[in-house]
């Protein structure tokens, strides 16, 4: 018997990395088996699967797909499915550990990893944790999807505004703000991820300074039609300094006023509670005894957690929106 190998995919493997991983995994994934969703994240530049894998004997043993932050030749990489044969977790666990070096990754992360993963992450020598919650309520009398116990809506200061971005061909003349975050995200990025993403509808908010942009915020709107009742604001990504989101405080309550929602939400770890409090935003913490209901189409009036790994946690930052997540629950099959 062969040593295990680790190596990326190759030209024309797509179909099959995806028999190997509908017989291995516990489930039909819709991310492999829904056409649009398979071309979105994993076939790459030049048709090349964005899939690394484990073999022994021509053999698969496991195979993680993963997704780009930016066109660097050293990019920011988010893993999005990974699965072993069964007996053989350690090969998978191995072919983790090789991924930084197969795709030249500056930084690895995932999101909405289990949360009793966590400890075999942090046993590579990794960052495994929950991803923090926050919230800023509509000022109503009532609420029909939250629960928020002692109402609270904490004060926004700031005189930034923030210009909606119409299209992707507007993005190019703002140029990308500089952060110091990780992942580095870059225009192919925000076009293809905001502006091309099959179904959801984006709105991409820009900083403006002298005909740059400083941050950028983006926003999905989930509506009454939607959640059967209230309209919800999701705050999916922001990409700029920390010290900057405060300014934008009263721009996003007046979006979310515009909006009409009941609320905006946003999961997010990296950039400090202390920040989100002077934008408005509230955490919602386990047990508390806040609800802030996370799946809204149909609405179920319950918390969700979500956890993440990341191989470099120094200035990392992640949101609702990377990797593979902030997309809808549909089907395995058309």
């Amino acid at each position: 018997m062969s040593e295990v190998t680790f190596r990326l995919a190759y030209l024309g493997e797509d179909a099959a990395i995806v028999r190997f991983i509908n017989r291995h995994f516990d489930m039909r994934l819709p991310l492999v088996n829904r056409p649009e969703f398979y071309h979105y994240y994993y076939a790459g530049r030049g048709g090349v699967p964005q899939f690394a894998v484990a073999e022994q004997d021509g053999q698969y043993l496991s195979a993680a797909g993963y997704v780009l932050a930016n066109t660097s030749s050293r990019p920011d990489v988010w893993v999005s499915i990974w699965v072993a044969v069964k007996g053989h977790n350690g090969v998978g666990l191995e072919l983790m550990n090789a991924l930084p070096e197969l795709t030249h990754a500056r930084v690895l992360a995932c999101n909405n990893i289990r949360a009793a993963t966590c400890a075999m992450y942090r046993f590579l020598g990794w960052k495994a944790e929950r991803m923090s919650h926050y919230y800023r309520l509509a000022n109503l009398p009532q609420y029909r999807l939250a629960e928020p116990g002692p109402k609270v809506i904490l004060p926004v200061t700031g005189a930034r505004v923030l210009k909606l971005v119409p299209t992707a061909a507007d993005l190019i003349p703002l140029g990308m703000p500089k952060t110091p975050h990780t992942p580095r995200k870059d225009l192919w990025y925000m076009m293809r991820r905001y502006f091309h993403y099959p179904h959801y509808h984006y709105d991409v908010w820009a900083a403006m300074n002298y005909g740059r942009s400083d941050a950028y915020l983006v926003t999905r709107t989930v509506t009454p039609q939607e959640t059967g009742s209230a309209a919800v604001l999701r705050l999916v990504d922001y990409i700029g300094p920390d010290e900057l989101l405060p300014q934008l405080g009263r721009a996003i309550d007046s979006i979310l006023q515009q909006a009409g929602a009941e609320y905006i939400d946003c999961y997010n770890a990296g950039i400090p509670t202390r920040i989100w409090n002077a934008a408005g935003f509230v955490e919602r913490e386990p047990g508390d005894g806040v609800i802030i209901p996370n799946y809204l189409s149909p609405p179920l009036r319950e918390n969700t957690e979500y956890y993440y790994f990341t191989s470099e946690p120094d200035n990392f930052v992640i949101f609702r929106a990377d990797g593979d997540q902030d997309r809808p629950n549909l089907p395995a099959e058309q």
